[in-house]
């Protein structure tokens, strides 16, 4: 298929498109395809914020969508078609492990060289950030010249200035690794930099387009907190940057949504937890627009919350048990109880929700199969209190340890024994509840690059390079370690 025509599709169908002139050029790149990068709205905030920046452009760029015949065309930006290795400086966005092979591809495509080494000094400049420099963004070091840690509101004015400045690119380098929130990786070598905070006065973040083509079709997304008051175990968000929540206050929520705005989609770590979100809900509702929300607590949900989500077109409810049994949760210092899951089962079934979905691990450490057993016992009961008109499904993914967690550093579970214990509740839960599981093999290959470092990156890359399969991983990591190999395995 015709990129350009995509693209011209596309355009044609945004509302909110920037189109600027500056003399500092930005090529902000999603290693991901336009649907799923759209979807995000730290991409979609950086887009505003640097084109709100003096003599400042920045234009989109994406990976290709699967039916665009990659390597026969050099990457452009949606904004002026231009190919992305014209812009003195690239930026990547990204927001998990795997969309390291993404920009390994967008890298190919833009002809520019992915090792950071094998650059000369009129290259551009590859700076990369995301949600990714909250955990371990240390694999990307060989190939990144900044690393922007954090949040990056407050950050981008001072890189842009630092890119464009006319000094060599050394001295840039080294300014720049003195300044908080930079990790430069050819200065700081493995050690990273603690991660950036953004003053309150510049929340919140929120879209600076709307498309039907986004995989939040037609949504405006608007972040309503920050971070997250919660200490689970297993979660980065311990390491938000004040050691709590920040919450946006509901007056200025509302005022950041567009009059044109059909649907709104409420976007944070704990969404359910702002203490004024019935009201948010209700005033966004009440205004004749659809309403979503990025993550539910089932210990917050009250017969009037689910009833707002009804009235503003919502009909799955998802929340999160994220561990087996109670034990495990109490292990993980998650503070949903079994009592909270059921009534959520309750109100779906009681607003007239179509479908209840449930969001958990396995193969955390210390879990056994008597916790499988306890899951598989209170999802059948989960499934019966639902009843008959809406449907049930859990969402499993292996469990991936995460650097900057309590469980940082933990062995991953092994490829064979996570799909032992998958086919273990499928087996318990057919036909009523529907088991939607994430590759044990991928989770394998994230927990590589979770845990690892510039030699994991690496061996992504070589990995990218032999083909990408998961044969390909497997010979990449051999010999890495302390990570462990696919066969490797806890006892249960």
């Amino acid at each position: 298929m015709d990129e350009s025509a995509i693209i011209d599709r596309r355009l044609a169908q945004e509302q909110g498109t920037l189109r600027g002139h500056g003399r500092r050029a930005v090529a902000l790149v999603y290693p991901s395809p336009y649907p799923v990068g759209m979807a995000s709205l730290g991409y979609q905030a950086v887009y505003g914020i640097l084109n709100a920046l003096p003599d400042t452009v920045a234009e989109r760029a994406f990976l290709h969508d699967e039916d665009v015949q990659p390597g026969r065309a050099p990457l452009v930006t949606y904004e002026s078609k231009r190919p992305v290795s014209d812009f003195s400086m690239i930026a990547f966005s990204v927001a998990y492990e795997i969309e390291m092979m993404g920009l390994f591809t967008c890298m190919n495509r833009m002809g520019v060289p992915a090792l950071r080494e094998e650059r000369r000094e009129h290259d551009p400049w590859i700076i990369m950030g995301g949600p990714l420099t909250f955990s371990n963004p240390v694999p990307l070091g060989p190939f990144a010249d900044v690393i922007v840690m954090g949040e990056s509101e407050g950050l981008l004015s001072t890189l842009v200035d630092a890119v464009f400045s006319g000094a060599p690119k050394h001295a840039t380098l080294r300014a720049l690794a003195d300044k908080p929130g930079f990790y430069v990786p050819s200065i700081h070598g493995e050690w990273m930099p603690p991660v950036a905070a953004a003053s309150d006065d510049l929340l919140p973040a929120r879209s600076s387009i709307v498309t039907p083509e986004s995989a939040l079709k037609n949504m405006f997304l608007v972040e309503t907190e920050r971070g997250c008051s919660r200490g689970c175990t297993f979660c980065v968000m311990r390491r938000s940057t004040n050691g709590g929540m920040r919450v946006v206050p509901v007056e200025r929520i509302l005022a950041t949504i567009p009059d044109a705005a059909s649907r709104v989609g409420l976007v944070g770590a704990a969404v359910s937890d702002h203490p004024r979100i019935v009201q948010i809900i209700n005033a966004i509702v009440d205004g004749g627009r659809e309403i979503g929300l990025s993550s539910l607590r089932a210990d917050r949900l009250t017969p009037e919350f689910v009833g707002g989500l009804v009235r503003g077109g919502y009909r799955t409810l998802t929340i999160a048990s994220d561990a087996a049994s109670e034990r495990m949760r109490d292990e993980m210092q998650k503070r949903i109880r079994e009592k909270h899951l059921l009534r959520a089962a309750e109100l779906a079934r009681d607003c007239g929700m179509q479908q209840l979905k449930n969001y958990m691990m396995i193969g955390v450490p210390g879990e056994t199969d008597a916790d499988l057993d306890e899951l598989i016992a209170f999802s059948q009961r989960q499934a019966e209190i639902a009843g008959p008109r809406v449907r049930v499904s859990l969402g499993i993914a292996p469990f991936v340890a995460k650097r900057n967690t309590p469980l940082d550093g933990t062995r991953f579970v092994g490829v064979r024994e996570a799909e032992r214990r998958l086919d273990k509740l499928r087996d318990g839960l057919h036909p009523r509840v529907e088991v939607r599981p994430t590759s044990a093999r991928w989770a394998w290959a994230e927990y590589q690059l979770a845990q690892g470092g510039f030699a994991a990156g690496l061996a992504a890359l070589q990995a990218h390079r032999d083909g990408g399969a998961f044969a390909a991983w497997k010979r990449a990591f051999k010999h890495l370690e302390p990570v462990t190999t696919p066969s490797a395995r806890v006892g249960t």
